[in-house]
C-alpha cells in the first residue's frame, strides 16, 4: 500500500488510545511524538512534520469530542483532516485538449508514467499521444514505443534524431489529431545544467498547458532540491509519485509537493500501464489510516468488469443473479479481480479489511492467497466445458484427472469446488431481490447504519462524511 510503513506506525500509535473516553495532556503529547517519529521515518520534511503535529496537538486538546465518541476516534478524525490538508487538493486535470510536459531525473519513471497517463486519458474517452524526446538514454525510444503499444495509444519518436526540441515540434505536428499530448523529456543522474537548458527549450517549443514533475517514491529528502530547481526552470503544476508498489517511504514526494506549491496528480502503483491512480486526498489518507477507499475500489471494479466483458461479449455479470452460478462465472470473477491489481492494494480499499487487519496477517498472507487463486485458475483450465457448466458432475475419477492435468493435488480441486459451492449459496440469496431488498441487505452487512458499509457507500465523501 501507499506509504505502508507510515500507515502501520500511525495506526499503532492510535491503538494506544483504545478504550479511553477522555484525553489527558500526556496522552496527546505521547501520540504526537509517535506521529512525529512515523512521519520523519517516512522522509517527510521536518518543517512539515512540526506544523502538522502542532495542529494535531492543539486541536486534540482544545476541541471537545462529540458525545459518545471515543478518544481514539476523536484523534483519528483530527489526524485524518490534518493529513488531508497536508497533502492538499488533487492537481486539476480537465478532460479536454491539452499538452502535458513531464520532467524528472533519470530513473524516476517518466517514460512508464507517460504511457500510464496516456492510458488513463484514453479510458476517459480522449485520444492521447505520447511524444518521446529523450535522445540521451539508450533504449528510451524502444521502451516508450513498447509501453504505448501496450497502452494502445498513439506514439511519436525519432530514434535517428539527436535534437529533442525538433522531435517535440515534429511530434506535435505528426500527432495533431490527438486530444492530449504528453511530452516525455530526458532525465539525467543529477540536476545538470544541460538537462535544465534542454527542458527549458522543449518547454518553450511545445508551450505546455501544465508541467508535471515525476518523482520516485524513494527519493527522500533529495526531493526538495530537485523540486525547487524544476519549479524555477519550467514551473511545476503537479507531481506524479511513482513506484509506490515497492518498499519506498514516499514522504519525500510530499515534501516536493509543498516545495513547489503544487499538488499530486497521479500515483504509480505497479509496473503495467494500468497501474495508475488519479490522486484523491481523502481516499489516499483514508487508506493510509486503514479506513478503506470505496471510490477507488468502485472505479477498479467497474473497469475490471468492463474489460472482462470486452473479451467475452456473451458473459454478463448480471446473469449470475438470474440463473445458475457456474465455474465459468467464478473464473470470470477471478479474472476481473486479477485486473484490479495486487490483492493487498484491493484489500486496503475495503473498509475494515485493510489497515489494522492487514497488519495482523503474516507477511506472506497475500502471496499465499494469490498463489491459491492461480492454482484455482489452472484447475479450471483443465476442466471440460461440461464440468465448468455443471460442477456437480465432478466425482472422484474426474477429480484425479483434473488434479493431474493442472499440476495440483486432489485436495486443492476439492477446495475449489467447495469455494464455488459457498459462492453459489451466497449469490442465491440475492436472486429475485428487488432494489429495496438489496439496500436492506447492504445496510445489514454494514451494521446498524451508524458509519457502516452501507452509509459509507453513499455520497462518495471521505470516511467522516
Amino acid at each position: 500500500m501507499v506509504l505502508d510503513d507510515l500507515g502501520t506506525s500511525l495506526r499503532s500509535s492510535l491503538d494506544k488510545l483504545q478504550g479511553k473516553r477522555r484525553l489527558s495532556e500526556s496522552d496527546v503529547e505521547e501520540i504526537v511524538k509517535e506521529i512525529q517519529r512515523s512521519l520523519l521515518s517516512a522522509d517527510v520534511d521536518v518543517s512539515l512534520v512540526m506544523d502538522l503535529s502542532d495542529s494535531i496537538k492543539s486541536r486534540a486538546l482544545e476541541e471537545e469530542p462529540p458525545g459518545g465518541t471515543t478518544a481514539k476516534d476523536h484523534v483519528l478524525k483530527i489526524v485524518y483532516e490534518e493529513m488531508v490538508e497536508l497533502v492538499g487538493d488533487s492537481t486539476e486535470l480537465p478532460l479536454e485538449n491539452q499538452t502535458i510536459l513531464l520532467a524528472g531525473l533519470q530513473g524516476s519513471g517518466k517514460t512508464t508514467s507517460a504511457a500510464k497517463m496516456a492510458w488513463w486519458f484514453s479510458k476517459k474517452g480522449l485520444r492521447p499521444a505520447v511524444i518521446q524526446t529523450d535522445t540521451f538514454r539508450p533504449g528510451a525510444y524502444d521502451q516508450a514505443k513498447q509501453m504505448c503499444e501496450r497502452a494502445e495509444v498513439d506514439f511519436y519518436g525519432d530514434p535517428d534524431s539527436d535534437d529533442p526540441v525538433d522531435i517535440a515540434r515534429t511530434g506535435l505536428e505528426e500527432t495533431a489529431d490527438a486530444d492530449v499530448h504528453i511530452v516525455d523529456t530526458a532525465g539525467r543522474h543529477a540536476l545538470e545544467d544541460d538537462l535544465i537548458a534542454e527542458i527549458e527549450e522543449i518547454e518553450s517549443a511545445v508551450d505546455p498547458d501544465r508541467s508535471l514533475l515525476v518523482l520516485d517514491a524513494a527519493i527522500g529528502q533529495g526531493a526538495k532540491d530537485q523540486a525547487r530547481q524544476f519549479e524555477k526552470s519550467i514551473g511545476i503544476e503537479g507531481v506524479m509519485i511513482t513506484k509506490l508498489d515497492g518498499t519506498a517511504k514516499g514522504g519525500g514526494a510530499l515534501t516536493a509537493v509543498n516545495e513547489t506549491d503544487s499538488s499530486i496528480a497521479f500515483l504509480g502503483t505497479g509496473e503495467t500501464v494500468q497501474d495508475i491512480e488519479r490522486f484523491e486526498p481523502s481516499g489516499f489518507i483514508s487508506r493510509l489510516l486503514g479506513m478503506g477507499d470505496l471510490k477507488q475500489l468502485s472505479e477498479r471494479v467497474e473497469r475490471a468488469m468492463a474489460e472482462a466483458q470486452e473479451e467475452d461479449e456473451d458473459w454478463d455479470p448480471e446473469d449470475m443473479l438470474q440463473g445458475e452460478f457456474t465455474l465459468k462465472d467464478m473464473k470470470k470473477q477471478m479474472d476481473a479481480m486479477n485486473r484490479m491489481g495486487p490483492l493487498d492494494q484491493v484489500m486496503d480499499m475495503i473498509p475494515g479489511m485493510g489497515g489494522g487487519m492487514m497488519d495482523q496477517l503474516p507477511d506472506d498472507a497475500m502471496d499465499v492467497t494469490q498463489d491459491r487463486m492461480r492454482k484455482f485458475e489452472r484447475i479450471m483450465d483443465s476442466m471440460t466445458d461440461e464440468e465448468l457448466t455443471n460442477p456437480r458432475v465432478v466425482g472422484q475419477s474426474r477429480t484425479e484427472r483434473i488434479a493431474r492435468g493442472s499440476g495440483t493435488d486432489e485436495e486443492t480441486v476439492r477446495q475449489l469446488l467447495e469455494q464455488h459451492s459457498m459462492m453459489e449459496q451466497t449469490i442465491s440469496q440475492f436472486q429475485g431481490m428487488g432494489e429495496g431488498d438489496m439496500q436492506r441487505m447492504m445496510k445489514k452487512m454494514g451494521g446498524d447504519g451508524g458509519g457502516g458499509l452501507g452509509d459509507m457507500m453513499g455520497g462518495g465523501k471521505g470516511p467522516f462524511g
